[in-house]
C-alpha cells in the first residue's frame, strides 16, 4: 500500500504538468491569441503610452516570446526548484530553491496568489458544507427507500429524485431566487451575496433585548422537530415514518418561524452568514443528493438479497445490526468511488452557483478569467482544481482499502 501511495504521489508532478500544457495550448489557440498588443488594445492611450505598456506586459510576462520559452517561463515562477529573474525577465544564475510565484493577474494587476486568498476560501466553504450534506441526506433516503422497498415512501422518493436529478442547477437556482428571495413572493432569503453591509459591523452571535426572544430562536426549532418526529414514528403511512426526514423538515420549519415570529432579532454575523448560505448550498447540494440517493438504494437492494445477508436473519441477527453493519458496509464501495468525483464536480458546480448567487469565489473568479484571458489566473486555478481532483482519487483509494480488507494494491 506504502509502495502504491508513492507512486501515485510521484504521478501527480506529470498529471499536472499534463493539464496545464492542455489548458497552455487551448488559450494560445483561442482567436486572437495572447500578446500584449491584446491586453493594450481598447485602452483610451497616447502612441507613447501604448508603446510603453507593451513594453512593461513582454518584460513582465514574456508575451514577445515562443509559446514553449512562455510556458516554460510560467513553469519556472510556479516551481519551488528554479532559476531566478533579474528586471528584464531573463534567467539569471543557478537553480535554486525559491518561493513559488503564480505570476501577476492580466485583468487585476494583482499578485494571483492575493487573488486566490480571497476567493478560494468561499469555495471551499460552499465544498465544506454541501459535501456531509449530499451524504447524510442520500444515505438516509436511499437506506430508507431499499429498506421499504416497494412501499409508498420508495416510490415518491424515487419519483422525486429522478425529478431532481433531471433540473438543472442553474434553472433551480433561479427558481429558488425567484420564489424564495424576491419581494413579489415569498422574501425569506437574500437575492445573494455572503453577508448585509449591516452583518459586518454587528457582533458574531445573534443579538435582541428580550429573554422571550433568545428562548423562541432555540426552543421553537426543537420543539417543530420533536412534532415532526414524534408524527413520523406514529404515522400508519410507510412513506411518513422516516425520522431523519421529518426531523430535517421539523428543523427547516422552526427556522422559518423563528424568521417570521422574531423581527425584533439582530442575527448577528453567524446567523446573516447562514441565513446567505441556504440558497446556494441547496442549489449546489440537491444533485449529488439525488444521485448518490439511487445508487445508496441499488447497492444496498443488491446485498439485501445477497448470501451473507440471509445467513446473518438465519442466525438471529437483528434486522437494524444486518441493515448497517453487515448490508451498508459492503455497499460502501460504489459511493466511495463516487466520492473521487464528488469535489471535482462541486467546485463545477460552484461556477454556476457563484455566479447566480453573486458570490465571490473562484468559481466566479475562474469565469471572469476566461472571458478576459487573463493566462496567469486560468493556469493558476486550473492546477488547483487538478491538484484536488488527484488529491480526491487519491483518498478514494484509500478509503477502498479502509472499507473492504480484501482490496490490495501491488504491482
Amino acid at each position: 500500500m506504502l509502495g502504491y501511495l508513492l507512486r501515485r504521489l510521484l504521478w501527480l508532478v506529470p498529471t499536472l504538468l499534463g493539464i496545464t500544457v492542455v489548458v497552455f495550448v487551448v488559450m494560445a489557440a483561442a482567436p486572437g491569441g495572447i500578446s500584449a498588443a491584446t491586453l493594450v488594445e481598447g485602452q483610451n492611450l497616447e502612441p507613447e503610452a501604448k508603446q510603453a505598456l507593451t513594453e512593461y506586459y513582454n518584460r513582465l510576462y514574456g508575451l514577445d516570446q515562443p509559446l514553449t520559452v512562455q510556458y516554460l517561463r510560467w513553469l519556472n515562477h510556479i516551481s519551488p526548484l528554479g532559476w531566478e529573474s533579474d528586471e528584464s525577465g531573463a534567467l539569471t544564475g543557478w537553480p535554486t530553491f525559491k518561493m513559488p510565484d503564480l505570476g501577476v493577474s492580466f485583468r487585476y494587476g494583482r499578485p494571483v496568489a492575493e487573488l486566490l486568498a480571497e476567493r478560494v476560501p468561499v469555495t471551499v466553504l460552499l465544498n465544506l458544507l454541501s459535501a456531509p450534506l449530499i451524504y447524510l441526506g442520500a444515505i438516509a433516503i436511499g437506506v430508507a427507500a431499499a429498506a421499504r422497498r416497494g412501499s409508498r415512501f420508495d416510490h415518491l422518493s424515487s419519483l422525486l429524485l429522478l425529478v431532481l436529478w433531471s433540473a438543472p442547477p442553474m434553472l433551480v437556482g433561479v427558481l429558488l431566487i425567484g420564489f424564495f428571495a424576491s419581494a413579489e413572493y415569498w422574501h425569506w432569503f437574500p437575492t445573494g451575496g455572503l453577508s448585509t453591509r449591516e452583518a459586518l459591523d454587528a457582533p458574531f452571535w445573534p443579538v435582541t433585548p428580550s429573554f422571550g426572544a433568545w428562548l423562541l430562536l432555540f426552543v421553537l426549532p426543537l420543539a417543530t422537530t420533536g412534532l415532526f418526529v414524534a408524527a413520523a414514528r406514529r404515522s400508519k403511512r410507510a412513506g411518513l415514518r422516516h425520522p431523519v426526514v421529518a426531523g430535517l423538515v421539523g428543523l427547516a420549519v422552526g427556522f422559518l418561524l423563528v424568521r417570521v415570529t422574531v423581527p425584533i432579532l439582530a442575527p448577528g454575523f453567524l446567523f446573516d452568514r447562514i441565513w446567505h448560505l441556504i440558497l446556494p448550498v441547496v442549489t449546489l447540494s440537491y444533485g449529488g443528493i439525488a444521485f448518490l440517493a439511487k445508487l445508496t438504494r441499488a447497492s444496498l437492494l443488491e446485498h439485501l438479497a445477497a448470501d451473507f445477508t440471509r445467513t446473518a436473519r438465519a442466525k438471529g441477527v437483528p434486522e437494524q445490526v444486518v441493515l448497517w453493519r453487515h448490508v451498508f458496509r459492503n455497499s460502501l464501495l460504489p459511493l466511495i468511488t463516487v466520492a473521487a468525483s464528488l469535489l471535482p464536480s462541486l467546485i463545477a458546480g460552484s461556477v454556476i452557483v457563484e455566479t447566480l448567487f453573486s458570490i465571490d469565489g473562484m468559481g466566479r473568479l475562474a469565469v471572469e478569467a476566461v472571458q478576459t484571458r487573463d493566462r496567469e489566473l486560468v493556469l493558476s486555478l486550473t492546477l488547483i482544481s487538478g491538484l484536488l481532483t488527484l488529491i480526491g482519487y487519491l483518498v478514494a483509494d484509500i478509503a477502498y482499502a479502509i472499507a473492504d480488507p480484501r482490496v490490495r494494491y501491488e504491482g
